[in-house]
């Protein structure tokens, strides 16, 4: 690990709040009984289990989305990306009461396989997730999910079989405003890492042509300094 010390900050106190930043901004698809369904951006939403698979969402009970997530006990989590900037916006900050938001953004609903409501094709990855619980904090009820199934952009997976999410141009919400990924820094568990170095090519073939070309670049010289004498 680098000993190199980090740089410390001056502090100035804040109000209390939220400041876990960045976080990913996703459009959440969810429906009715009926057949309606709806598009909303959140980004208190996160993972909270890894086996079995859980995820959360956060959302204010006067969102219209909200009653739908009620009845139906379902939703899809669909991640998004730098092209999708605008939608992810728009799906924030306008009503699915006023206006219907897949044709607003051009976006493409989708049959999920294990929950009612729709996928948004031009998403990278698709969440389907069952409701299990409910939490009513204050301002945002939380809603715990069981990750029911999950669908990947084909183009993200190469011939190997590896999945290189990070190729898809995410997008992450931070204080306000939305931001792509920046440059790779390492990867899990790089700092306790061993690092081998790296063997230097030379072979004893290409050993002994280094030495063959050494002496013949010297002959010369050798030869006129014999001859002086």
């Amino acid at each position: 690990m680098n000993n190199k010390k980090p740089k410390t900050f001056a502090k100035t106190d804040f109000k209390p709040g939220n400041m876990v930043y960045p976080l990913p901004a996703v459009m959440v698809s969810v429906g009715d009984i009926n057949g309606a369904s709806n598009i909303l951006t959140v980004a208190w939403t996160g993972t909270i289990c890894t086996n079995p698979p859980m995820v959360y969402i956060s959302v204010r009970p006067e969102r219209h989305s909200y009653a739908m997530l009620c009845e139906t006990g379902e939703f899809v989590i669909n991640l998004t990306t730098e092209s999708l900037a605008k939608a992810t916006d728009f799906c924030g900050v306008r009503s699915g009461r006023d206006l219907d938001k897949w044709k607003e953004c051009h976006l493409t609903p989708i049959p999920a396989d294990t929950v009612r409501c729709p996928m948004i094709a031009e998403s990278p990855v698709n969440i389907e997730c069952h409701i299990e619980s409910k939490l009513e904090l204050g301002s945002h009820h939380m809603f715990i999910a069981r990750v029911t199934a999950v669908h990947v952009d084909s183009a993200l997976i190469n011939e190997k079989g590896t999945f290189h999410l990070n190729d898809s141009g995410l997008l992450a919400y931070s204080h306000g405003s939305y931001l792509s990924l920046g440059k790779t820094i390492g990867s899990f568990g790089y700092s306790v890492r061993k690092h081998t170095p790296a063997k230097k090519k030379n072979t004893s073939r290409n050993h002994k042509r280094t030495v063959a070309q050494h002496d013949k670049k010297n002959r010369p010289s050798q030869r006129k300094r014999t001859n002086r004498h």
